[in-house]
């Protein structure tokens, strides 16, 4: 892994800008998509910049199910707003929320990950080490799969809802194996909260406990953080 400490999350944006300039230079034409706070300054950087995408494909981790595309808490919704307005690629595919059928729409988007190879896969790092939906215990070779939230995340997404009822309960993701099969990837932590999720991905025992660990076994990640996310390393 190639870690690299920045200051904040500004200078982590610009670090993780330089590694989507350097994979576009190299010829990237698939570039696997993450939503949540941690990309944001990644994503402000591609905007501001004078990339162009229109010829790209990009594929996103995860969606929660039963939202449409159009609902402010999707994760097509973010991606929208945080870079595909500004940014629009070829063609993007996020999992289709609406989808009701859970095996007609996992078959559906490992199809598109198999018929569009990820060369760049964005990551973001759960607190308990998970990446994408895949929490711990997630077996690593899954492929795509409808995930139960736990009752944390269900907790934590309330206050972003009119409602307790209107709290997603199931979401879509990208498997462990699916993520690993990208060419390059990239994973940004920030915050001493992350710190022990951090240390175990790096320099702990390669385990289903820790999802992220999984990457050790990758021959091409880099890893970025600040300097709370890195202070448990040795």
């Amino acid at each position: 892994m190639n870690v690299q400490v920045v200051s904040d999350k500004q200078a982590g944006g610009q670090a993780g800008f330089k590694v989507f300039e350097q994979a576009l230079a190299h010829g990237a034409k698939v570039l696997g998509l993450a939503t949540g706070s941690t990309p944001v300054t990644i994503y402000e950087q591609l905007v501001a910049s004078d990339l162009d995408f229109s010829q790209l494909t990009s594929v996103n981790l995860d969606e929660y199910v039963g939202l449409n595309a159009d609902h402010p808490q999707s994760y097509h919704y973010f991606m929208q707003q945080h870079l595909f307005n500004a940014k629009p690629f070829a063609n993007s595919y996020v999992p289709d929320g609406t989808n009701v059928d859970a095996a007609a729409e996992t078959k559906r988007y490992d199809a598109i990950i198999k018929d569009n190879p990820i060369d760049l896969q964005l990551l973001g790092l759960g607190q308990n080490g998970h990446i994408g939906f895949n929490e711990p215990g997630t077996d690593p070779k899954s492929t795509t799969h409808k995930v139960a939230l736990t009752d944390s995340t269900i907790a934590a997404n309330a206050r972003f809802f009119d409602n307790a009822d209107e709290v997603p309960r199931f979401a879509y993701s990208m498997g462990v194996g699916s993520i690993l099969q990208a060419k390059q990837i990239l994973i940004v932590a920030y915050g001493e909260a992350k710190a022990a999720a951090v240390a175990a991905m790096i320099q702990g025992p390669v385990t289903p406990d820790v999802p992220a660990s999984y990457l050790q076994t990758h021959p091409n990640v880099t890893v970025i953080l600040d300097e709370a996310a890195a202070s448990q390393l040795d």
